[in-house]
C-alpha cells in the first residue's frame, strides 16, 4: 500500500530516477534511557538537515528514498517515517520535523537485532525501485532475543540489501565487535562509532554522508567539535 501510494504521488520515471533507498533503524531496548533516545532522534533530525548530509542528498543524479523504524523486541519494531522520496530542502525538513515530534514507540523490551533486520528486509521491499539498497542500523548493545543477524540474512530477503552499522558506545563492550563481525552484510558494508549518545549526531553524519554519497571513508566531510 505504501509503495501504490508513492506511485500515485511521484512524478512518472522518477522511481527510475531513485539511486539509494536508505532505511534507517534506531534502537529504543531498554538499555537506552529518556534521554538518550532524545539525543538519539534528534541526531538524526539534525544530522539529516545538516549541510554536508543534505548537500549529498540533493546532488544530480538522482534522487534518495528515506524511511525509518524503531526497534527492540521480537515484535516490536515499528516505522516513524514512511517511504519518501527526498528531491528538495524542503522534503529534508518535512522528515526531520516529524522526527522530533515523534513519541518513543517501546522502551522495556530486550534487544532483538535478528528479528529487527527481519522486519528491515520485508520493509525494504515497499521502497521505490532504487539502484541501491541499504538498512543503517543503530544499537548500544548485542543481541539478547530471539535469533540472531546470521538467521535473519539466510531466511530474508537480503540479496540486494547492504547493512551497516553505527554501534554507540558505552552500554556495552562487546557492541562494536557484535556489529562488525554479526550485523555487517552485503558489499562495502561498514560501521561507524559514536562516543555515547551525546555524539550520536556527529556519528550519523558522517555515516549518512558516506552512505548517501557511496565514498570510501577518505572522502568523508570533516565534522568539527560540537557547542561548548
Amino acid at each position: 500500500m505504501i509503495a501504490a501510494a508513492l506511485a500515485a504521488l511521484v512524478p512518472a520515471g522518477a522511481e527510475a530516477a531513485c539511486r539509494l533507498a536508505l532505511l534507517l533503524a534506531l534502537d529504543v531496548s531498554s538499555s537506552v534511557d529518556e534521554a538518550e533516545y532524545r539525543l538519539q532522534r534528534d541526531g538524526l533530525a539534525a544530522a539529516l538537515t545538516s549541510p554536508d548530509v543534505q548537500g549529498a542528498i540533493l546532488q544530480q543524479g538522482g534522487s534518495v528514498a528515506l524511511a525509518v523504524y524503531e526497534w527492540s523486541g521480537r515484535r516490536q519494531s515499528v516505522v516513524v517515517q514512511d517511504w519518501v522520496l527526498l528531491q528538495s530542502a524542503e522534503d529534508i525538513a518535512a522528515v526531520a520535523a516529524r522526527l522530533r515530534t515523534v513519541q518513543r514507540s517501546y522502551r522495556r523490551f530486550p534487544t532483538a537485532l535478528g528479528y529487527a533486520l527481519g522486519f528491515g528486509a520485508t520493509l525494504m521491499q515497499e521502497a521505490p525501485a532504487c539502484e541501491r539498497q541499504v538498512i543503517d542500523v543503530s544499537g548500544d548493545g548485542i543481541t539478547n532475543d530471539g535469533f540472531w543477524p546470521g538467521l535473519a540474512y539466510k531466511h530474508f530477503p537480503f540479496e540486494r540489501i547492504t547493512v551497516n552499522a553505527l554501534a554507540v558506545l558505552g552500554a556495552d563492550p562487546s557492541v562494536v565487535d557484535h556489529y562488525e563481525f554479526e550485523v555487517l552484510h552485503g558489499p562495502g558494508a561498514f560501521i561507524e562509532t559514536a562516543e555515547g549518545y551525546e555524539g550520536f549526531e556527529r556519528a550519523m553524519i558522517r555515516k549518512l554522508y558516506r552512505e548517501v554519497q557511496n565514498r570510501i571513508v577518505g572522502g568523508l566531510p570533516y565534522v568539527g567539535p560540537g557547542p561548548g
